[in-house]
C-alpha cells in the first residue's frame, strides 16, 4: 500500500506540472520567445543606407531579436516579395523602408490580414488606408527641404550679375518619400525671393555614381551660370565635386553646395572646403524600431508619426563636430 500511495503521489504532481504547463498565460510563453521581425531594406546605395542597416542590425542582436533581412536592391517588386515572404513565415512585425511611397496597398492589406503589424522606417508611403500600417518612424524630409532652403537664403554667396542665385538640383530616386518632399520643403523656402531660381532638375537616384554623372551634364548645359548645387543627399553631392573639379571649377567657392543626411564623407568634404552645408538625416533607427516593434507586440499604444531630432551642420563647424558622428 505504501508502493502505491508512493505511486499515486508522484503521479499527480507530474498530472499537476502538466496542467501548469498546458494552462500557462498565453502572454507567458510568448515572453519566452524572441521577437521575430522582417525587415526590408531599400538597398546600399549610400553611406546613409550601410549606416541605417548597420544601426538595425545591431540593435536586434543586442535586443535579442531574431532579424531576417532582406535587400531590395532598390526595386520595389524585391520588397514586395520579401514581405509576402515575412507573411508566409508568420513574423510578429514586419518593418520596411520603402523605395518609393505608392503601391503599397495590396501587399499591405495581406500583412493585415495576417494579423501582423507593420512598422514603417525612414520613408513614407501612400495608401489609401492608413490603418495598414501602425506606425512611421523618421525624419520630415519636407522640414529637411525647408532647412537647406533657409540656410541658402540667408548664406548664398555667389550670384549672377544680374543678382539672381541659379540652383541646379540633384533629386533622390524618382517617387521616393525623400525625394518628393525635399524638394517640395526647399521649392516652398525659396520661392520667397525670385532671385533665386531652379535652373536644372534631375535625378541622381542618391547615388555617387549618378551624382557625378548628372553634374557632368549640367555643367555642360549650363557652365558658369551655376551659382548653386542643392543635392537631396550627400553622396550625389560628393560625387558632383568631382564632376565640378574635373570641370576646372572650386566646388564650395564657385558653386555653393548645399546637401542631407550629415554622413562622415560630407563632413569630410566641408572641412576640405568642398562643401558649405549639410542638414542632419540620422539614420541611427535600429534601436528606436527594436522598442518600438516589441511596444506593439505588447500591444501598447504608439504614436502613428514618430520624428527623429537633427540639426543643420555648415562648413564653419564641420572640424570641431566630426569626432562626434557615428555615420
Amino acid at each position: 500500500m505504501k508502493i502505491a500511495r508512493t505511486s499515486i503521489t508522484r503521479r499527480t504532481i507530474l498530472a499537476a506540472a502538466v496542467l501548469a504547463v498546458c494552462t500557462a498565460s498565453p502572454l507567458t510563453a510568448f515572453a519566452a520567445k524572441p521577437l521575430v521581425i522582417g525587415f526590408s531594406q531599400v538597398g546600399a546605395e549610400s553611406e546613409w543606407r550601410t549606416a541605417n542597416t548597420v544601426s538595425i542590425k545591431d540593435a536586434a542582436k543586442k535586443a535579442g531579436v531574431t532579424l531576417k533581412f532582406a535587400d531590395a536592391q532598390q526595386k520595389q517588386e524585391n520588397q514586395v516579395k520579401a514581405i509576402r515572404s515575412f507573411i508566409a513565415q508568420k513574423v510578429d512585425v514586419i518593418a520596411f523602408s520603402p523605395v518609393v511611397e505608392s503601391g503599397w496597398d495590396t501587399v499591405l492589406r495581406e500583412a493585415k490580414a495576417a494579423k501582423i503589424p507593420v512598422i514603417l522606417t525612414d520613408r513614407a508611403v501612400s495608401v489609401t488606408d492608413d490603418s495598414l500600417y501602425v506606425t512611421f518612424i523618421g525624419s520630415d524630409f519636407v522640414e529637411e527641404g525647408r532647412r537647406a532652403g533657409k540656410w541658402l537664403l540667408e548664406h548664398a554667396k555667389n550670384a549672377a550679375p544680374d543678382g539672381s542665385v541659379n540652383i541646379v538640383e540633384l533629386q533622390g530616386t524618382v517617387g521616393s518619400a525623400p525625394a518628393i518632399d525635399r524638394k517640395k520643403g526647399f521649392e516652398e523656402v525659396i520661392a520667397a525671393n525670385p532671385k533665386f531660381k531652379i535652373i536644372r532638375s534631375q535625378t541622381g537616384d542618391f547615388t555617387r555614381a549618378k551624382g557625378k554623372e548628372v553634374m557632368e551634364a549640367f555643367l555642360k548645359a549650363e557652365g558658369k551660370k551655376i551659382n548653386v548645387l542643392y543635392a537631396h543627399n550627400d553622396d550625389m553631392a560628393i560625387g558632383a565635386i568631382q564632376a565640378i573639379e574635373e570641370a576646372g571649377l572650386k566646388p564650395g567657392k564657385d558653386i555653393t553646395i548645399v546637401s542631407i543626411d550629415g554622413v562622415k564623407g560630407a563632413f569630410e568634404a566641408m572641412i576640405a572646403g568642398k562643401l558649405n552645408v549639410t542638414v542632419e538625416c540620422s539614420p541611427l533607427l535600429g534601436p528606436q524600431l527594436m522598442q518600438i516593434a516589441a511596444d506593439v507586440v505588447a500591444a501598447k499604444p504608439v504614436p502613428k508619426r514618430i520624428t527623429t531630432q537633427e540639426g543643420v551642420f555648415p562648413a564653419e563647424i564641420a572640424a570641431r563636430e566630426f569626432p562626434n558622428r557615428k555615420y
